[in-house]
């Protein structure tokens, strides 16, 4: 692929998520701001008894997700250990205990970590009532935390955020559903499979009649698109978008990523109607645009540099990248899915360069917020935001604040905690498996930097809910699949937690006037503080660390 069409398939998608950006993000906004229900939504409201007209305070919205999330793990767990009983298992077994748990855990927390090959591993019935059903309500819940934190902003002296049974109900119904029936009947008509057919074995032409091969089926379609619309990830084939049957064509490879960046994208744009300051919108977006723009530039420069016998000889780096994809179109998605919490891949993130695999990292370690994941980028580019208006506030010598709302002790503890708890289960995380006995065995080249790079992917990945993965390490083993499984449990509803208490205290302050020593938050130097502000916490607290790892791989 020549530079030209590479650059030209990524201003494609770009100029699409723009033109959509506006009207998409407004139609978002009204959803949350209506107060009618559909039809469908008060038949669901009355079958399970929810109030829709009632609103709850940080506390019960905060113990709703958290009751939610927990049933849904119970019931997913409970399916992948019943696995062999239930039908359409395709002949599956049942998953091991510890597998299972990291399993159920990882869909729930919108994570999506495999340590499976999905087309070995799970049936039929396991990916659609079980996995695909965690790709949707996983995805809302970050959607309505983010929702119940824009609701913060807005009020004043108010006790409620919101309801999150009818924020997570008109995220599903309204929002990710129509997209995702669209977006499937137009994937099964460009070539994605969608069948219940069981796998079938056929014998190869080349090697004859002893030689056979497996021809996976299955309902691929339905769920290729909610995984990179609700930015989960998980694939249905080990392969994951790469496999042939999920990605049949580089127009399909170009659809996931415009559907990865569609929710996240536009989201600010919804954050700006609600709060009634469409250009704090604006001021959002040009920091989510800004990251996002320099960690393409430098991961398309590290590829397409490299320099190697290996790359000379191929005329590029080939090595765990698709041909009918290239290498900057790869690196386009590469960054999508580690600056989103999508996990998805194109291309084998292992075989990118020592510095090429370490922006990769570096993106998930800013806390996936460019534009991040669903719901969860743009709450956490507010935190972020949030951080800024406090140091500046420092500068000036006055009390911060953003949008009207004080930044006092307990809002800067909050936003703190928010962003220290996933550097504390990547770093922690990461010294534990360096030292347990036998998790070396696990890793290719365990001894090198590469080694350390695999082992801090893997925490860095599951802390931040991503679930993409370096192709060296075996995760599948009891220690890998508990330590991994918590630190996404500890990743998800830790900063979940701190982010609803943060609308709390927010929504319970009065709105105070803008006077002539206010920092506007919604022009070009707010933004670039911002930005600043993103990148220099992820350096000090991770540069450490980058350096021993792919850092020193890229040096070598």
């Amino acid at each position: 692929m020549t530079w030209f069409t590479g650059i030209t398939q990524i201003l494609l998608v770009l100029a699409v998520l723009a033109a959509v950006h506006v009207p998409f993000g407004n139609y978002m906004a009204g959803v949350f701001l209506s107060t009618k229900d559909t039809k469908a939504e008060r038949l669901f409201y009355r079958l399970t008894g929810v109030d829709s007209s009632s609103e709850q305070r940080w506390k019960t919205y905060f113990l709703s997700v958290l009751g939610f999330s927990l049933v849904s793990i119970l019931l997913l767990y409970g399916l992948m250990r019943l696995q062999e009983f239930l039908p359409l298992s395709n002949g599956k077994p049942a998953v091991t205990a510890d597998q299972a748990f990291n399993t159920a855990v990882s869909f729930v927390t919108n994570t999506n970590w495999q340590s499976y090959s999905g087309e070995a591993t799970m049936g039929y019935l396991v990916q659609m009532a079980g996995l695909a059903v965690q790709n949707f309500v996983s995805a809302a819940v970050g959607i309505a935390v983010a929702v119940a934190l824009i609701r913060g902003v807005m009020r004043q002296r108010s006790l409620f955020i919101g309801n999150f049974w009818v924020d997570l109900t008109r995220t599903v119904l309204r929002i990710l559903l129509p997209v995702s029936v669209v977006f499937a009947l137009i994937y099964i008509g460009f070539g994605v499979i969608e069948n219940l057919t069981p796998d079938q074995v056929v014998q190869t032409v080349a090697g004859g009649s002893q030689v056979t091969q497996t021809i996976p089926g299955g309902p691929n379609a339905s769920q290729e698109v909610i995984k990179h619309l609700g930015t989960n990830g998980g694939g249905f084939f080990n392969a994951n978008s790469a496999h042939p049957l999920s990605a049949p064509s580089p127009l399909i490879n170009l659809a996931n990523i415009f559907l990865i960046l569609l929710i996240p994208s536009a989201l600010p744009r919804t954050f700006g109607v609600m709060v009634g300051s469409r250009r704090h919108g604006w001021a959002i977006l040009g920091a989510m645009a800004s990251f996002f723009v320099l960690s393409l530039v430098a991961v398309i420069l590290t590829e397409t540099t490299l320099s190697t016998p290996a790359t000379d000889a191929a005329g590029a780096a080939m090595e765990g990248r698709e041909t009918r994809f290239g290498v900057i179109t790869s690196a386009f998605f590469a960054v999508s899915t580690t600056l989103t919490s999508t996990g998805a891949v194109d291309s084998f993130h292992s075989n990118y360069s020592g510095l090429g695999g370490g922006v990769l990292m570096l993106n998930m370690m800013l806390g996936e917020i460019a534009p991040g994941g669903v719901g969860s980028g743009l709450y956490g580019m507010l935190v972020v935001a949030v951080l800024a208006v406090f140091i500046c506030g420092l500068m000036v010598g006055r009390t911060p604040e953003f949008l009207g709302k004080k930044i006092g002790r307990t809002e800067i503890t909050l936003a703190s905690a928010v962003i220290l708890i996933t550097p504390t289960l990547v770093l922690t995380g990461t010294a534990v498996a360096t030292m347990w006995p036998n998790a070396a065995d696990s890793i290719l080249n365990a001894d090198s930097p590469h080694g350390l790079s695999e082992i801090l992917y893997a925490f860095t990945s599951a802390a931040n809910n991503n679930g993409s993965a370096f192709a060296g390490l075996n995760a599948n083993t009891p220690f890998f699949n508990t330590a991994l499984g918590l630190a996404m449990l500890i990743g998800r509803f830790g900063p979940i937690c701190a982010v609803l208490a943060l609308a709390g205290a927010f929504a319970a302050q009065p709105s105070t006037e803008a006077t002539p020593g206010t920092l506007p938050t919604h022009r070009p130097l707010f933004v670039g503080v911002t930005v600043g502000t993103g990148l220099i916490v992820s350096a000090l607290t991770f540069l450490p660390v980058l350096a021993l790892g792919p850092i020193n791989e890229g040096l070598l």
